[in-house]
């Protein structure tokens, strides 16, 4: 009888192994094929950035995205800085089959507001704003390579970063 238990116990023992992992790939198979495939990450480079003055600076950046269990809800923090300008960028983005709406911060002008858009194919564009503020941001993936475009009308007149994935 303790031959039969113990051989009934380690089946059991390994069935349960066997669908935690599948359960577990299901769940970052399906992170990964959602609209934020892709970005999940810490990742830094540089670019430029133009100012309204008409100054244009080298500037610094690092990312860092977190993609929910689902796949369809995405934070983000964005640190950049150059010589003279820095700033610190964060959102949290749900997603609704392609369309994405949320919430964003920067941090060292104490300015958030809203932000709505697409995501997918390692594409996210949004349109976000505040109060006397407006912007249009574009982040492309493709691999361990990303873009980054931001293109307002206030203090910074556009911003061109090309990170890669650490």
């Amino acid at each position: 009888m303790k031959l039969f238990g113990s051989s009934l116990f380690r089946q059991a023992i390994k069935s349960a192994g066997v669908g935690a992992v599948l359960m577990l790939s299901v769940t970052a198979s399906h992170a990964q094929s959602g609209p934020f495939a892709g970005f999940s990450g810490a990742w830094s480079g540089n670019g430029t950035v133009a100012l309204s003055d008409g100054t244009i600076e080298r500037i610094r950046c690092k990312a860092d995205y977190k993609v929910d269990g689902t796949g369809l809800g995405l934070k983000q923090s964005l640190h950049c800085a150059s010589d003279s300008y820095k700033f610190d960028l964060s959102s949290d983005v749900q997603s609704q089959g392609d369309r994405i709406s949320g919430y964003w911060s920067e941090a060292s002008r104490n300015v958030n507001g809203s932000l709505q858009g697409t995501a997918g194919g390692g594409r996210i564009e949004v349109f976000v704003q505040a109060a006397g503020f407006a912007a249009s941001l574009t982040l492309q993936t493709n691999g361990n390579r990303q873009t980054v475009e931001i293109s307002s009308k206030g203090e910074i007149k556009g911003v061109n970063i090309t990170m890669v994935k650490s």
